[in-house]
């Protein structure tokens, strides 16, 4: 048991060390993934130090609208976030639900003592997911929602998702594009959103 202890120890250590060491500002993406004037950037290495139940391997890649932390912006909770994994993930609905579950309920985790936010707020994350026609490019493409704990505007939020997964010709690794915003389907932020996946390209853009 002291050995097994040892070991994960280790292995936490080791996971943090990595992203520690990863430079997500100067990254050089071998893929191109535009972002509109005014919008943020950050990247971190995957596994995610947050969600660890989720096996993949790679790296993820946001861009926040501008007025993402802003609760009175119409921009609010509306970001894109694209994994580039080591493989082509073989996934459905049921595994899609279960890494978005982990993801958020990390995510909210990770700021409840930071926020001080009360037990008494918290609630378990509900992510529902279906798959859909896929979209031009993408392998398969699902549209679903994800209701959780705002731990910016400590309330409940349901957050719309789409999800399009894509491979590149030659290239044994695998694109998942997540788009979310709280904002219905009909509205302009996902024309904007749509737009950095339309744009999205195999190649780096020094090389086009």
């Amino acid at each position: 048991m002291k050995q097994i202890s040892i070991l994960l120890l280790c292995l936490v250590a080791f996971s943090a060390s990595a992203q520690n060491e990863f430079d997500g500002a100067n990254w050089k993406a071998p893929y191109t993934l535009n972002f509109p004037e005014g919008w943020g950037v950050e990247r971190f290495l995957i596994p995610i130090e947050f969600a660890p139940q989720i096996h993949y391997k790679g790296v993820e890649d946001l861009r926040f609208a501008p007025g993402w932390p802003n609760e009175k912006s119409d921009e609010y909770w509306t970001y894109a976030f694209l994994w580039y994994l080591d493989e082509v993930p073989v996934t459905n609905e049921a595994g899609i639900q279960a890494n978005l579950n982990a993801y958020y309920t990390g995510l909210i985790g990770r700021n409840i003592e930071k926020r001080k936010i009360p037990s008494e707020k918290v609630f378990p994350v509900k992510t529902s997911m279906k798959e859909v026609s896929a979209a031009q490019g993408d392998l398969k493409t699902f549209h679903g929602t994800i209701a959780m704990l705002d731990y910016m505007a400590q309330k409940p939020i349901t957050l719309n998702c789409v999800v399009h997964l894509k491979s590149c010709p030659g290239q044994p690794k695998g694109f998942m594009f997540y788009e979310i915003s709280p904002k219905p389907m009909t509205d302009k932020v996902w024309t904007s959103l749509g737009f950095l996946w339309k744009t999205f390209d195999c190649k780096p853009a020094t090389t086009k």
